[in-house]
């Protein structure tokens, strides 16, 4: 595994405790098909939410979430499309950002983790 691999799953496991500590129930991480990638799906009471997780460094250059542009955006829509046709559900849907700042990478103690509800529709 690559060393943006193990960041990449480092931060996703931190993203799913953050959710998992606001009662979120995780349904899937790491979701992939034919149209893209979902790092974690999540629900609570009300919501099913498709998660993307941005790791990075600093925010000196553009905020973690600047990075999900509108192709990524695109992306993340239709590959949701795809698992909400395999697992029909009656919860609202919504796409959320987690931005973690972790300036000694994994080696960061106390990561900086946002979290952003309805990031996009």
């Amino acid at each position: 595994m690559g060393r943006n691999n193990i960041a990449g799953a480092w931060g996703e496991s931190l993203a799913a405790a953050y959710l998992q500590k606001k009662k979120y129930k995780i349904l899937a991480s790491g979701y992939r098909c034919r149209f893209g990638e979902i790092d974690l799906i999540v629900a609570d009471k009300k919501n099913l939410v498709f998660v993307e997780v941005k790791l990075r460094k600093t925010n000196s250059f553009a905020d973690a979430k600047d990075f999900v542009d509108f192709h990524k955006q695109n992306r993340l829509r239709t590959t949701a499309e795809l698992y909400l046709s395999q697992n029909p559900t009656e919860l609202l849907t919504r796409f959320d950002v987690i931005e973690i700042y972790a300036p000694q990478g994994v080696e960061t103690l106390k990561p900086e983790i946002h979290h952003l509800e309805d990031a996009f529709i």
